[in-house]
């Protein structure tokens, strides 16, 4: 898998629509959750994109301090349905932590995690910091890690 990153005003149009399909493919269609999925938030972050071939397989984004959180976040992160099983997520939420450890060295990151996938986070060294709740019907944890 190809991994690249790029700031939005860098995105192309085929890019954007691309991460858009996908984020909503999977997120509003496949997870039920009528929610803004796209939000104002992209416009500051650095957008991680794994290709196979050209087709656009798994996706995270970088969200800068008092953006999603007052901290540095990572968000978004998926793999295309078709996708699963590759560790495809795994090589973009890695690619993902290790930019932001970069950008934002010294500082707590902070996400958001479906609880399911908890034990994934906590692989990267993350550590549960909240209760379960429910977020749009799926129960979520909050995470952090020092950087």
């Amino acid at each position: 898998m190809k991994i690249e990153s790029k700031q939005f005003e860098e995105l192309t149009n085929k890019e954007l629509y691309a991460i858009l399909n996908l984020r909503t493919r999977v997120f509003v269609v496949e997870q039920e959750c009528a929610y803004q999925e796209v939000d104002d938030n992209d416009q500051a972050s650095l957008h991680i994109m794994g290709y196979v071939a050209d087709e656009l397989v798994a996706y995270a984004r970088i969200c800068p301090p008092q953006s999603v959180y007052p901290q540095p976040s990572i968000g978004r992160v998926v793999v295309s349905p078709g996708q699963r099983g590759n560790n495809y997520g795994r090589q973009v939420f890695a690619f993902a932590l290790g930019t932001a450890s970069r950008m934002y060295s010294g500082s707590i990151l902070k996400i958001q995690a479906q609880q399911y996938l908890q034990e994934f986070y906590t692989g990267f060294g993350f550590r549960v910091i909240s209760e379960p709740y429910p977020d749009f019907g799926i129960l979520h944890v909050d995470m952090t890690i020092n950087l």
